[in-house]
């Protein structure tokens, strides 16, 4: 072997929880990153709208072609209530891409780490099933339960826990093996790395996987929340 392959998370800090031992790892430090950046851009971008111009230019024309293009995107998918969703969806979105192509910037990305994947997997899956409850009430959410035949409960409840499964896995197995395969190439081939074709890598696994993983994500989450709702 004629470098180090390290696909671990790395614990940087000790602390005592109750009794348990608990480290902050590399996945809380990029993940902390990349929330200070999205809370900079937001506070970037206020700040910008606030001397809006009636021809937008710069980040103005940025933040409103992203809203608008987003906005569209998930009114074509959720129909006559998608503004009640449109700020969880664009957050989600933003937030999972920043996530997935950080591994551009020399972090490692964490949603590579299943804990984070996984946590927002659990949030889109109690939004689904709190709007469900709420806009079909406990006898339509019942019957949603019970559909086509009473029979099917037990196996429409596994369904049920099952997406938040399936979402967390499937964005954690893509971005992880984006991670394992950029890992193998720095620690087995350090001698092309100074050859530049380490950006072509980077570009495919992290930009371009990165970019249709949050998308995937993303779709998934708003046709599980329509599913649920009243024609």
């Amino acid at each position: 072997m004629s470098g180090e392959v390290d696909f671990m998370i790395k614990g940087y800090a000790k602390l005592d929880f109750f009794g348990h031992e608990v480290y902050i790892t590399s996945t809380h430090i990029c993940t902390l990153i990349v929330i200070i950046v999205l809370i900079l851009l937001g506070l970037a971008v206020r700040h910008r709208m606030k001397k809006a111009r009636m021809v937008p230019d710069g980040l103005q024309n940025l933040a409103e072609s992203y809203v608008e293009t987003m906005d569209k995107i998930v009114s074509g998918n959720m129909g006559k209530t998608w503004r009640r969703y449109a700020n969880y969806m664009l957050t989600l979105f933003m937030f999972i891409l920043l996530c997935n192509i950080s591994g551009v910037f020399g972090l490692r990305p964490p949603t590579a780490d299943f804990g984070c994947t996984l946590s927002m997997a659990l949030i889109t899956f109690v939004v689904i099933q709190f709007h469900a409850f709420k806009h079909n009430g406990p006898i339509g959410y019942l019957k949603s339960m019970m559909d086509p035949l009473p029979l099917l409960l037990p196996i429409n409840i596994i369904g049920e826990l099952a997406t938040p499964v399936s979402l967390s896995l499937r964005l954690f197995g893509n971005i992880m093996a984006g991670t394992v395969m950029m890992g193998l190439y720095y620690g087995l081939l350090p001698a092309l790395v100074s050859v530049g074709f380490p950006a072509f890598l980077h570009v495919y696994l992290d930009l371009f996987s990165g970019a249709i993983q949050t998308y995937v994500f993303f779709l998934l989450s708003m046709v599980f929340i329509r599913n649920k709702l009243p024609e």
